[in-house]
């Protein structure tokens, strides 16, 4: 039986679109994305969605609170029998007490080698800026589960990439994305569908 992903993005979503890209092409057998979650109202990532057939709703932390949030998304989640929550580009936190619900079934992409230029403040551009400015030679992208501990978790994947002498923020962000984000998310959301199916 396919294990049924929900993936909760905030902005453009082209980890999004890489695997829904994957699951298209039959790189993810054992799951199914039956799911968008967006926090950011008029993010282009739900478009994504409706163009590959995929339901995709917006809850605003914002509006809703942390609890109210928390709330309508587990609701959400029960109602489309979810499996498997993929943080694609998620900005918002979760509680621990939400993630302490879902042991082992939520992944996250961060696009450093962890524990390198991770934790708060470090997300999009700013992460490759900080490669940048540190002069750092390899840089890349992580996967890994995410637990109740802030910033903790297994790692399931890393890949490392060239930084380039000239490189500016986009052209590294661009570059990891393309060989390692696109690469990793989807080859760890099939393992752990695959592991689910056993």
């Amino acid at each position: 039986m396919l294990k049924r992903v929900a993936v909760l993005v905030s902005g453009g979503g082209t980890n999004l679109e890489a695997l829904l890209n994957a699951r298209e092409s039959g790189r993810i057998p054992h799951g199914e994305i039956v799911l968008v979650v967006s926090g950011t109202t008029g993010a282009y990532a739900a478009e994504r969605a409706k163009k590959h057939g995929v339901p995709a709703l917006t809850l605003s932390r914002k509006e809703l609170g942390q609890a109210g949030f928390e709330a309508a998304l587990a609701a959400c989640l029960k109602e489309y029998h979810v499996d498997l929550i993929v943080l694609a580009g998620f900005l918002s936190i979760l509680s621990a007490d939400f993630v302490s619900r879902w042991p082992e079934r939520i992944v996250n992409i961060h696009p450093s080698l962890i524990p390198a230029f991770c934790g708060k403040g470090f997300y999009g551009l700013r992460v490759h800026e900080a490669a940048l400015s540190r002069g750092v030679k390899l840089t890349g992208a992580t996967v890994h589960l995410v637990n109740e501990i802030p910033d903790g978790g297994r790692i399931l994947l890393q890949k490392a990439v060239e930084v380039l002498p000239s490189d500016t923020p986009e052209t590294l962000q661009r570059r990891v994305m393309e060989q390692a984000e696109w690469v990793l998310l989807p080859r760890a959301v099939e393992a752990l569908c695959e592991q689910l199916s056993q």
